[in-house]
Formats: C-alpha cells, sequence, structure tokens
C-alpha cells in the first residue's frame, strides 16, 4: 500500500514538474520572440540607414562626376581652341615666309637678268680689247725682232772693238768674280775660325778651371786654403817639433800640407779635400790646448777628431733631409750632403746652395703643378757629385747621375741631375726646373764671389766691347756688371739706330764673354742744341 501510495505521489511530482518546465519553457519562448522582433526592427532601422546613406553617396558622385565632365569639356575646347589658334600662327609664318622667299626669288632673277646685260657687255668689250691686242701683240713682236736685230750689231760693235767675243767676255767675267767670292769667302772663314777659336779657348778655360776646383793642391788658393791662427809665434817651434816629426806626423795622419812660416801669428792649412783641412784645423786647435804635441798624441788627436767629424757630418746631412722633409734616402747619400758644408763652389757654401736650389725647385713645381716632392730631392742631390770622396775623371753631372742610380733614386731624379749642366738629354720635366733654379741659387749678386783681377777684367771688356761700336762716345758698366749703360752721339746715331746698337752690343755680349746672370744694357742718345744772345 505505501508502495503504491510512493507511486502515486511520484507520479504526481513528475506530471508537476512537467507541467512547471513547460510553463517556464514557454515563457522563455515569449522573451525569445520579443528580443528576436526587437533585433528585426533595429536591422531594419540599420538597412534603412545604410540604404539612405548609399544613395547620398551615389548622387554626391554623380554630381562630381558630372562637374568633372563639364570640366573635361571646358579643357577639351580650350586646348582645342588654342591648337586651333597655334596653327593659323603657324601657317601665317609658313605664309610669309613662302611671300618673303617669292620676293627674294623675284629679286634675283632681276639681279640675274642684269648681270647677263652687264655680262653681254663686258663679252663685246673683251671681244674689242682681244682684237686691239692681237693688234699690239703683232707691233710688239715686230718691235722685238727690231730690238734683237740692234742688239745683235751691238754686239758685233763691241767685239770688234774690245777684240773679244761674247763667250770669251762672260768667261773673264766669271773669272773675275770667282775671284772676287774666292777672296771675301776666305775672309770670312778666317773670321768664323777666329771666332771659333776664341769659343773655344774660353770653354776650353772653363774646363781646366773646373777641373782645377776638382783636382788641384796648391792651385785655387782661395777655396784649399785654411788658415789657423795662434796666439804666439812660439808655439810653431812646438809644431813642428824637433826635426819636423811633429809637422810630418801631423801631414801624414790629415792628409794635408801644412805651411808654417813667417805669417805672424798664423799657420796655414792647404788641401784641395775641405774635411781634412777641417780635421786638421780641430786637431791642432786641440793639440794647442792641451799643449802634448808629439807624434802619439797626434795619431790619438787626429783619430777623436776624424770621429767627431764624421759624426757631425752624419748629423748635418741629417738635419738637412728632416728640414726640407725629404724621406727615404740612402744613408751614404745623407752623408754625401753633410760632406756639402764643407765644400764651396766661387765662394758660395755647396750646402747653403742645395739646399736653396731644392726650396726653388719645390716652389716652381708647386707652381706649375708638378711634384715638388720629387722637384726638391732633384734639387738637393744635384750637385752630389762634387762631394764624392774618392777622384773620378767624370764630370760631377754625370758623376751625381751615377750614384743616384747606384743607391736607387727615381730615373727622373738621376736624369735631373745628370742634365743640369746639359752632359745628357733632359728625359724629365723636372731637369729644365733643376737646372734653372741652379743658375739662380748662383747667379743672385752675392752669392759668388770673384777674384779682384777677374772681376776688373771682366767689367773692362764689357766697357771695351760697347766702345768698339760706331757712334758710341762712352760707357759704363754699374751694379757690378749687371748693367750696361752707352751714351750714343746723336749727332751720328738715330733713335730707330741706338735701338739696334742695344740689341747688337746684347748679342755680342752673349756670344763673346762669360758671366753670371743677365746684362742688361742701356743706350742713351741726348740731343742739346745750345745758342748764345749777344
Amino acid at each position: 500500500m505505501e508502495a503504491i501510495i510512493y507511486i502515486v505521489v511520484a507520479l504526481i511530482g513528475g506530471a508537476v514538474g512537467f507541467f512547471i518546465n513547460k510553463t517556464m519553457m514557454a515563457g522563455q519562448l515569449d522573451k525569445l520572440k520579443e528580443q528576436l522582433g526587437k533585433q528585426e526592427t533595429e536591422s531594419q532601422e540599420k538597412a534603412a540607414l545604410l540604404i539612405q546613406e548609399a544613395n547620398l553617396k551615389a548622387e554626391k558622385i554623380i554630381q562630381e562626376a558630372e562637374s568633372n565632365k563639364k570640366n573635361k569639356v571646358l579643357e577639351a575646347k580650350e586646348k582645342f581652341l588654342k591648337m586651333k589658334n597655334d596653327f593659323e600662327e603657324e601657317s601665317n609664318r609658313k605664309k610669309n615666309i613662302l611671300l618673303n622667299n617669292e620676293n627674294k626669288l623675284k629679286q634675283r632673277e632681276q639681279n640675274l637678268s642684269k648681270l647677263i646685260e652687264q655680262n653681254k657687255r663686258r663679252d663685246t668689250e673683251l671681244t674689242t680689247i682681244k682684237d686691239s691686242l692681237l693688234e699690239q701683240s703683232e707691233i710688239i713682236a715686230k718691235k722685238r725682232e727690231e730690238a734683237e736685230k740692234m742688239r745683235l750689231s751691238q754686239v758685233a760693235q763691241l767685239e770688234k772693238i774690245a777684240n773679244l767675243t761674247a763667250e770669251e767676255a762672260r768667261n773673264q767675267l766669271i773669272e773675275a768674280l770667282k775671284e772676287e767670292a774666292q777672296t771675301k769667302a776666305s775672309s770670312y772663314i778666317k773670321d768664323i775660325i777666329e771666332e771659333a777659336k776664341l769659343s773655344a779657348s774660353k770653354a776650353a778655360k772653363k774646363v781646366v778651371i773646373e777641373s782645377i776646383q776638382r783636382t788641384a793642391t796648391e792651385h785655387a788658393i782661395e777655396n784649399c786654403v785654411s788658415i789657423f791662427h795662434i796666439e804666439s809665434d812660439d808655439i810653431k817651434g812646438k809644431i813642428i817639433g824637433r826635426e819636423g816629426r811633429n809637422i810630418r806626423a801631423l801631414e801624414a795622419a790629415t792628409g794635408v800640407e801644412i805651411i808654417v812660416d813667417d805669417t805672424p801669428e798664423a799657420i796655414i792649412i792647404s788641401g784641395f779635400d775641405p774635411v781634412r783641412r777641417e780635421v786638421a784645423r780641430l786637431s791642432l786647435h786641440r793639440l794647442v790646448a792641451d799643449g802634448r804635441i808629439h807624434p802619439a798624441r797626434i795619431e790619438e788627436v787626429v783619430a777623436k777628431t776624424s770621429k767627431t767629424i764624421e759624426d757631425e757630418i752624419n748629423e748635418l746631412g741629417e738635419r738637412t733631409v728632416i728640414d726640407l722633409g725629404i724621406h727615404g734616402l740612402h744613408p751614404e747619400l745623407i752623408k754625401m750632403v753633410g760632406r756639402m758644408r764643407f765644400r764651396s763652389s766661387y765662394g758660395q757654401n755647396l750646402l747653403q746652395h742645395s739646399r736653396e736650389v731644392a726650396k726653388l725647385c719645390a716652389t716652381m713645381a708647386a707652381e706649375l703643378g708638378l711634384n715638388a716632392k720629387m722637384a726638391k730631392r732633384a734639387g738637393l742631390l744635384h750637385d752630389i757629385g762634387k762631394v764624392y770622396p774618392s777622384e773620378s775623371e767624370l764630370p760631377h753631372a754625370i758623376l751625381g747621375m751615377e750614384l743616384a742610380k747606384k743607391y736607387k733614386e727615381h730615373p727622373d731624379i738621376c736624369n735631373a741631375i745628370g742634365a743640369h749642366h746639359d752632359e745628357i738629354e733632359m728625359t724629365s720635366i723636372i731637369s729644365p726646373l733643376v737646372q734653372a733654379c741652379d743658375a739662380i741659387s748662383g747667379s743672385r749678386p752675392g752669392a759668388r764671389r770673384e777674384v779682384m783681377e777677374s772681376y776688373i777684367k771682366r767689367l773692362k771688356d764689357l766697357e771695351e766691347l760697347a766702345l768698339s761700336f760706331d757712334g758710341v762716345n762712352k760707357c759704363y758698366a754699374i751694379q757690378a756688371g749687371r748693367e750696361l749703360r752707352v751714351i750714343v752721339d746723336s749727332d751720328v746715331v738715330t733713335d730707330e739706330d741706338a735701338g739696334q746698337i742695344s740689341f747688337d752690343i746684347s748679342q755680342k755680349i752673349e756670344r763673346d764673354m762669360q758671366y753670371p746672370g743677365q746684362i742688361k744694357v742701356t743706350v742713351i742718345r741726348e740731343k742739346r742744341a745750345v745758342s748764345y744772345a749777344k
């Protein structure tokens, strides 16, 4: 019974639960329907808005298209009108050109017709002239025949008078002209030979002087002698030593000749090598200052002094190349550069001369857009052959070139060294630079000195050369021979002749004289008119 009750209750509960669930589900369905209705309404509203916006955009696009269409039509019309105007202008221009060409052609036709008429008239005139010329040529031919007959008759008369035929007279005239020509040619050849001898003599003297300067010992006193000053003549005896052993030891150790004579408070050191003279001078100074003078001490001092001089030479060479900014120079070349300090040429220190040439070369090369460093290097080394330690028969330029080749210098530098005195042909662009700068440094006023006798002789020869010209009254060599003032006779020489005399004197100076630098020739012609009132 209880089980039945439980079943009935369970069934009733299930039925009640079913109805409740059904009621709840019906409520949820109603709610869902309401939500769907709202969403559908909202979607319809949004769709209507979108359609409205699309219609607005379409209307806007249509309006813009219409506007663009109108603009394009206007642009096309403007372009068409412009093309039409251009076409009309081009047509008018071509039409004008055609009209001008037509007018020109008409003018040319008129000119041609005029020319044809002129040519016809000229042909007529030429025909007339030709006829007259033919008549004249016949007359000339007749006169020529008459003249030939007259000439033959005159020749016959001359032959009869002179008892010579025309051929014999011609031969005699030719023989006379031959003799005169031979006489003049002999005189001319003699003058040329004399001039060549004079030039050859001067060239030979120059070569001899150069050779003496490089190889002589007791000659060339100015370049081969040093003076050592002493406090008193008593020291001379110590320097000579017993039976001259000290002086012989000193000469043997230094390789120079020491002259101890009656010159007061001075000892003369003679020798071609300036380094040896400097070693001897410094050794004498140390020996005299020390007071101990004997052969063993002399050898010791000379050895120390030689070492000091060698170190000084190397230091001078290194300092020079550093000052000039030259790098990579061989040590032997640096040593030779230092030796230049003890060498002079015509009184000009060789090292200073080489430094000056190097700076001038660098300046010129920079101005010309060339390699300034290479030019400076060639300028420093151009006289390196003058300080070669051993004797050589080669000219110093060729010797310097060989040394540069030996120590692997650039071929352009080697050529510049060898060609700076024209011993070889110039193949490098810096070779003429080195030659010009060498001449500039050596020919500067005061750079090199001359012996007084040769200087006075040069000035005298310069004045005598000018006085040899006709019309020259006076002449003066001024500015140490750098300028020649020539005063001419105004009654004999005209203004045009003065210019010619100036040129002739300058040319003769170039041919006949040896001089440094250049000489300015000034010819002065002055006309003075003097009268007296009485």
